[in-house]
């Protein structure tokens, strides 16, 4: 099987079930954004971390799939073969935000993204996934949308955010914390 097909040539590309839209519908840019979320996450986990985390994301990055395949398929295809995404991940995220969370210093203020390699990588990882949101969003203005993926989506940028704050315990880096200069000129 070749790699390219030359069907996109023309500026449009196929739906997972069926039809073809133009690869600047805003459907695209919500799945493709996922993709390039997906694509970071593999960069942060080529790094050096800890192994429950490491498993963690690349399960994440599985999830990312069922979350694009979502977004490809419009709700109203007739596509039983579709995954859709189910409360189950988002309660799953959530759970694991609780945990982490738990061994974490509670935050008083902003902080800077940052910190080790791994951890600055899910704070940018994080605001992909918050672009996402934001083109779902879009999204739903003109089409109909499983609900479940911007709950997932949602609760993903708040799993990256505390992954990153334990990722960045874990190698030891503290957290900057952020102060304003109009705060700093009073002090």
């Amino acid at each position: 099987m070749k790699i390219y097909t030359r069907t996109g040539d023309g500026g449009d590309t196929s739906l997972f079930a069926g039809g073809r839209i133009s690869k600047g519908h805003v459907r695209v840019h919500a799945y493709g954004t996922v993709d390039e979320l997906n694509s970071l996450l593999g960069v942060v986990a080529a790094g050096d971390l800890n192994r429950a985390v490491a498993e963690q994301i690349q399960r994440v990055q599985a999830e990312l799939f069922i979350v694009g395949g979502d977004l490809a398929t419009p709700l109203d295809a007739e596509a039983k073969w579709i995954v859709r995404v189910t409360t189950d991940l988002v309660e799953r995220l959530e759970a694991e935000i609780d945990q982490w969370d738990e061994g974490l210093t509670p935050l008083k203020n902003f902080i800077l993204p940052g910190g080790c390699v791994a951890g600055a990588l899910l704070h940018q990882a994080r605001t992909v996934c918050r672009r996402a949101e934001r083109w779902i969003v879009m999204l739903q203005e003109s089409e109909e949308v499983n609900p479940e993926v911007l709950r997932y989506l949602n609760r993903l940028s708040d799993w990256l955010f505390v992954a990153a704050r334990t990722v960045n315990q874990q190698a030891g880096k503290e957290e900057t914390r952020w102060q304003s200069p109009a705060r700093d000129k009073n002090s």
